[in-house]
């Protein structure tokens, strides 16, 4: 007896090099992968499911991988998620889910879930008011810090400035309205670096240091990166991070102050890896599909047909190891 390939939604508006990766990874399982646009999803209760998912129509796929959840209005950002929440409870494996999602892509909560869970983070204030936003830096700043101001969502060190006493307030509209304040940290051996922790099912994958051509330390400004093999605090740290905000792999964001201690700077959920995969011999999408599937799908696909552990063995990996 024969069953149909495996169909596995990858979820991006823009697939790129992370797509093409995952793809060629899922490939090698001989998986019938295609890319999947939030945007031309919708919720249609003309049918069983309540769902259309454009290129797969009404039929659910086997699992979802989540690359990228598009912006847009605040309406259009929910119905996204939706989806992804209903896929969930119709029992589809999602990887990130919209939970995981919802908790990083927002660093405000981030910054809340890491502090009651008790995992060092810099101390932040986010607010809307600008009574409230000059009293929280006169205070900082007459206590001799460097204040930082980010979009609530961002990402690759976009829109982030450095607030000192002499500087203006932020500009509330250049923010969306609401001020991410953040201490500043300053890097333990005065040299600006932080570490990227790469972490899968749980469990590290890979790191790197990364070295900013100034204070920021984001690749797509142009940071150099280091591989380093994370032991210690660092690696447990990101994986009690992943671990706190439910997520099924991240890149977790850290940085070592001029105390010798390691803070959590950020969580993602949906990470870019290409600068990290110029200083890792393994092909990360390999492991990143291949927890996604035999976490994940597999034991979901199973239990609708028991031949798929046979087409689909858990210690398959990928041969090729090279960054193409």
């Amino acid at each position: 007896m024969s069953i149909a390939p495996l169909r596995i939604a990858v979820v991006t508006d823009d697939p790129g090099w992370h797509g093409r990766q995952l793809l060629k990874s899922m490939l090698a399982y001989g998986i019938d992968a295609r890319y999947l646009r939030l945007q031309d999803c919708r919720i249609d209760l003309n049918h069983s499911e309540g769902l259309y998912l454009g290129e797969f129509g009404t039929e659910l796929p086997d699992g979802v991988f989540v690359r990228g959840v598009p912006g847009g209005s605040l309406e259009q950002v929910i119905l996204r998620l939706d989806i992804l929440h209903a896929l969930r409870e119709s029992g589809v494996p999602v990887y990130n889910d919209a939970k995981a999602i919802e908790r990083t892509v927002d660093k405000g909560m981030t910054s809340l879930l890491l502090h009651r869970a008790g995992l060092p983070t810099p101390p932040t204030w986010v607010c809307e008011t600008p009574e409230a936003i000059k009293s929280i830096l006169m205070l900082e700043w007459a206590a001799g810090h460097t204040m930082v101001c980010k979009p609530l969502f961002g990402s690759q060190g976009e829109g982030i400035i450095k607030l000192n006493p002499q500087d203006s307030m932020p500009d509330l509209e250049v923010f969306k309205g609401v001020a991410y304040l953040q201490r500043f940290v300053p890097s333990w051996n005065g040299i600006s670096c932080d570490f990227r922790v790469f972490v899968v099912g749980g469990k590290v994958d890979c790191a790197m240091a990364r070295y900013g051509k100034d204070w920021i330390n984001n690749v797509a400004q142009g940071a150099r990166c280091e591989s380093i093999i994370p032991t210690g605090d660092l690696e447990l740290l990101a994986e009690r991070a992943v671990e706190v905000l439910e997520m099924d792999y991240a890149g977790v964001d850290l940085i070592r102050g001029q105390d010798g201690h390691l803070q959590i700077l950020e969580v993602n959920s949906v990470p870019a890896w290409y600068g990290l995969q110029s200083v890792t011999p393994h092909r990360i999408a390999d492991r990143l599909i291949a927890d996604f599937l035999n976490r994940c799908v597999m034991p979901a696909a199973t239990l609708r047909h028991p031949l798929a552990s046979q087409l689909y063995p858990s210690d398959h990996r990928s041969s090729e190891e090279t960054l193409h």
